[in-house]
């Protein structure tokens, strides 16, 4: 018996239940070209991101979906599609996006992502597709977001501490941001969700690669900092810690490395601890 099962059965308001075969649908939004009027380079490493995740949430039991080099317009689409499927036979629900992002205006959730186009989705107009009323068959049940993207243009060189081991400095190529200039978030915002019976931003937990209005580094080799920690994370302890001890793990070793730095955040509104089904 897993780590889950064991606390799931011995307390079922501490856990949640991810016994369903699959568990649940996974996207994975991957932009890396992107049209000359946008003035975006392309992502070199992303696909190393992709087929990484793509396996791993596989290996957890998501259903995993790939959609590359969305506009904006299509981005939203695709997770508007998503948000409408029947996912009362499922019990969780992910979703990835990997592309070049910025700072841009919120109310709730910070940053935005770009289409191929150059044109914005704002993280929270993401994440509110599938909130408690506009997705009721996710209603209660955990919604996860990856976000590999920037937050924006700040490099951090970070600050003094007892010296780190020379393997966590990146070697090889120098690295690439996903960096873009900060931009006002899209017109005005929808009007208040209809009232549930659970909060309506509840079961929400939205991981950022790195701290609002800081740049996240990519290997052009090797896929960006973010993922191939979160991956090897993943691997190692995933059978055995909940979610949100997975990301601290995650922060800590992403915050190590490079001359530049970069620290992983979440925003986190599960009710419980998350384990996934192994």
């Amino acid at each position: 018996m897993s780590r889950a099962q064991e606390i799931s059965k011995q307390n079922p308001d501490l856990a949640y239940a991810l016994n369903a075969d699959p568990c649940g649908h996974c996207l994975i939004i991957n932009n890396v070209n992107f049209c000359l009027e946008s003035r975006l380079t392309a992502r070199t490493g992303s696909d190393i991101d992709c087929e990484k995740l793509q396996r791993r949430f596989r290996l957890l039991h998501f259903t995993v979906e790939v959609k590359c080099d969305l506009m904006a317009k299509q981005m939203v689409q695709a997770l508007v599609e998503l948000a409408r499927r029947d996912h009362s036979g499922l019990d969780c629900c992910v979703v990835v996006v990997l592309s070049h992002g910025c700072q841009a205006s919120h109310r709730q959730f910070p940053g935005a992502v770009y289409g191929t186009d150059g044109c914005l989705v704002s993280i929270e107009k993401i994440v509110n597709i599938f909130n408690g009323a506009s997705c009721p068959s996710l209603g209660g049940k955990p919604k996860l977001f990856f976000i590999q993207a920037c937050g924006g243009e700040q490099k951090d060189h970070g600050f003094e501490v007892a010296c780190a081991s020379p393997e966590d400095r990146t070697s090889g190529s120098d690295p690439e941001s996903d960096a873009v200039l900060f931009q006002e978030g899209p017109g005005p915002f929808d009007q208040p969700d209809a009232v549930s019976s659970l909060p309506t931003p509840s079961d929400i937990f939205v991981s950022y690669s790195t701290f609002p209005g800081f740049v996240s580094w990519r290997d052009t080799r090797r896929g960006s900092w973010y993922v191939e920690t979160l991956d090897g994370v993943f691997e190692q302890w995933a059978h055995s810690e909940d979610l949100q001890t997975l990301l601290l793990r995650v922060a800590n070793a992403v915050s190590q490395k490079g001359i530049y730095k970069q620290i992983p955040g979440c925003f986190n509104f599960l009710r419980k601890k998350l384990f996934f089904k192994m």
